[in-house]
């Protein structure tokens, strides 16, 4: 073993390398520098060699951000719904709207009224007594495919279908609605 670079072979192949003036770092020779290829030699002369990497940060840490933190409003309280419409009759819907949707005061008495004024039932005789195929809507859809895997189009699809039936029905027609399962 060589105590200095100097005595080394690849010393003067990559002397060439280095520019005029340059002192190089005369480290004690051990088995790491002997085994290093021409190229991290190239790097250890120039400076190059193994440097510790500054951490970048990451996201969300809260250490980087460019815009101040903005205060959150308070979030205005969740008025009191009191339902004063009896059950079976239709909404009463001459009180304001509140600013923001709260389903139990808009959807509240709908679901009674529709079920008291026999909007879900089915009647064949009116649907066989109307003469015109222009007032009758009929849907019947096959089941998803099973070998494949349900997703969200299969969810929208059945909803286009279903607000459809609906059209046809709040338009007087008589409707069937028949969607497929597995």
């Amino acid at each position: 073993m060589t105590e200095t670079w100097e005595s080394d072979e690849k010393f003067v192949a990559m002397a060439a390398y280095v520019p005029n003036g340059v002192d190089l770092p005369k480290p004690k020779a051990t088995e790491k520098t002997e085994k290093l290829s021409k190229n991290q030699l190239k790097k250890l002369a120039k400076g190059k060699g193994k440097k510790e990497k500054k951490e970048k940060p990451q996201w969300g840490d809260g250490t980087s951000s460019k815009k101040k933190a903005k205060p959150k409003k308070a979030a205005p309280p969740k008025p009191d719904f009191v339902n004063t419409t009896p059950k079976g009759e239709m909404k009463d819907t001459s009180q304001p709207i509140a600013d923001a949707y709260y389903p139990a005061a808009v959807e509240a008495a709908w679901q009674d009224w529709w079920e008291a004024s026999g909007f879900y039932k089915g009647d064949p005789a009116l649907a066989l007594s109307k003469k015109s195929p222009d007032e009758k809507f009929i849907m019947v859809i096959p089941p998803p495919n099973v070998t494949g895997s349900l997703h969200l189009g299969h969810a929208l699809t059945a909803a286009v279908e279903d607000t459809l039936t609906r059209w046809h029905r709040m338009k007087g027609h008589a409707t069937l609605y028949v969607p497929g399962t597995d």
